[in-house]
């Protein structure tokens, strides 16, 4: 009636089933190994909250999972051939193509299918965040850790690291000033030597503009000279006849 190369439509439901058993089994499993890996961290890390232990020590739970995952995903990959074939059994020829009951069966196996991939790829995607936040934890620890040690050590050289640091900012600021004063210095120097020099140019031109007003200036001085030496020789004499005067 049917063709030998293809096993019965039965046979085909019942490794179906088997199938699904054995997955349910797995994936229940599997679910109890995500669940005892989660509560385990979680339990170290209220045991551990002193920060003296990491969260991860690569436990035996990381290999069961990869090996659980590795026969879940073989399992299925089983049950999507015996789909295929149920599938390819049902749409051939000597079979009625509107037989509602084997649609409907296969279409129920198909659903069930559809519902483990979607519980094992969840399942398992919720093992790999667990992990991936707890290494993250782990690392984060350990550096802190690695700080706490070495801070003892350092801490003496980064208090004499500070303090030399504001030493130099101190004398830096000594130096900017001292900079200032002597550029403000510097400034008003050249405004007096400019200022100077701006009025000795003011008499040249004077002088060159009215030479009658120099050579009057000229004899007026000459004569003041004149009659400051004659007053001095004259008080000179009194002098001299005073103390002869008194002498005698």
């Amino acid at each position: 009636l049917f063709p030998r190369s293809r096993p019965p439509y039965a046979d085909l439901r019942k490794q179906a089933r088997q199938l699904e058993n054995e997955l349910d089994l797995k994936l229940v499993s599997f679910s109890k190994l995500c669940t005892s890996y989660s509560s385990t961290r979680d339990g170290r890390r209220d045991r551990y909250s002193s920060d003296t232990t990491p969260l991860l020590n690569g436990s035996s739970q990381d290999r069961m999972f990869e090996t659980m995952a590795v026969e879940i995903e073989q399992l299925l990959g089983k049950l999507t051939g015996i789909n295929d074939k149920m599938a390819e059994y049902t749409n051939s020829a000597g079979v009625p193509s509107l037989n509602a009951a084997l649609m409907h069966t296969l279409q129920r196996h198909r659903d069930i299918l559809q519902d483990y991939t979607h519980e094992f790829h969840k399942t398992k995607a919720n093992f790999l965040a667990i992990r991936e936040r707890e290494n993250l934890l782990g690392s984060v620890r350990k550096d802190i850790e690695s700080y706490k040690s070495g801070s003892g050590v350092n801490n003496r050289r980064t208090e004499l690291f500070l303090k030399e640091h504001e030493h130099l900012r101190n004398s830096d600021r000594l130096i900017e000033e001292t900079i200032s004063i002597a550029m403000a210095t510097k400034e008003n120097m050249t405004s007096q030597r400019g200022m100077l020099k701006s009025i000795q140019s003011k008499m040249n031109t004077l002088a060159n503009r009215f030479p009658a007003v120099n050579s009057l200036i000229q004899r007026i001085n000459l004569r003041k000279r004149r009659d400051s030496f004659i007053l001095g020789g004259i008080i000179g004499i009194c002098t001299i006849l005073l103390l002869l005067y008194a002498f005698h």
